[in-house]
């Protein structure tokens, strides 16, 4: 039941259909008796800036998630950054502080850094393969560096974005070991696909799966199927796997806390998922 005590999230994206975060937010509010709502707002590139600022005017938004195309954008509206969302160079959470300012941070990294824990492997000391360099592997990226792995390489099929990512890391984190411009997995203990690829029928796979180790684990971002080529091929070579939903639900928790609603675990929140 939505009414005017309603505490509003907004969930700015577009496409905005796709998006899942809703049917698990929103069964947890309600079952947890939490009287708040993610909405879903369709909103294109050329509108968000305004509307992201008209939105915040709003005295019952209790913040905004964001999704693609807007993470990038929305890292340069916002007066504060996390250091995540700063090596990202995008965000994916919104708030308003106390002073009537937004701040922004992401935690597609932290969530797939979580899941990847959950499953026993412990990055740190870890030599770690991110395949793309937009936000979602930059937050990966920086996620993966901020627990300690020894060395990190960033490719991206746009070798400027790569780089500039690269020179993030070191900025931030002058001890690491950090390579760009391959997609060559092997050597590495962790591979993350941190692109699109795997969405569509017919997609190429992201990087060379035949120099994949049996030793390697594998995470995927794309959520629009479970098993997606991809995994499918490494899991086949002996490799451990994450899904591209994993990743969602283990960033949840921290989306509650930094909106400030009570704690959850992402078993709880898969118990009570509404996805198809």
């Amino acid at each position: 039941m939505i009414r005017g005590t309603t505490t509003l999230i907004a969930h700015f994206g577009d496409p905005i259909a796709p998006v899942k975060a809703p049917m698990i937010f929103n069964p947890w509010f309600e079952q947890s008796g939490i009287d708040a709502v993610v909405v879903p707002m369709g909103v294109r590139a050329a509108d968000y800036p305004a509307t992201l600022q008209a939105v915040f005017r709003f005295t019952n938004i209790g913040g905004a998630l964001v999704t693609m195309p807007h993470k990038v954008t929305t890292a340069a509206l916002v007066a504060h950054c996390s250091t995540a969302a700063r090596i990202a160079g995008a965000c994916n959470a919104v708030r308003r502080r106390a002073d009537g300012t937004l701040e922004g941070d992401i935690f597609d990294g932290a969530g797939f850094v979580r899941g990847v824990q959950r499953k026993g492997l412990q990055p740190a000391g870890a030599r770690a393969l991110v395949v793309g360099s937009g936000g979602v592997g930059s937050a990966i990226a920086a996620a993966l560096a901020a627990v300690g792995v020894a060395a990190i390489g960033v490719f991206d099929a746009r070798p400027q974005a790569a780089d500039a990512l690269a020179g993030r890391l070191s900025g931030y984190y002058p001890k690491l070991e950090v390579r760009s411009g391959s997609n060559d997995p092997a050597g590495y203990d962790l591979v993350v696909n941190a692109t699109p690829l795997g969405m569509n029928p017919g997609d190429p796979l992201p990087l060379d799966v035949s120099r994949l180790a049996a030793s390697t684990f594998v995470g995927e971002v794309v959520m629009k199927q479970k098993i997606t080529p991809l995994l499918q091929t490494a899991r086949d070579r002996g490799c451990a796997i994450q899904i591209g939903t994993d990743m969602l639900y283990e960033q949840i928790p921290l989306y509650l806390e930094y909106f400030g609603f009570p704690k959850a675990t992402a078993d709880e929140l898969r118990a009570v998922a509404q996805l198809d």
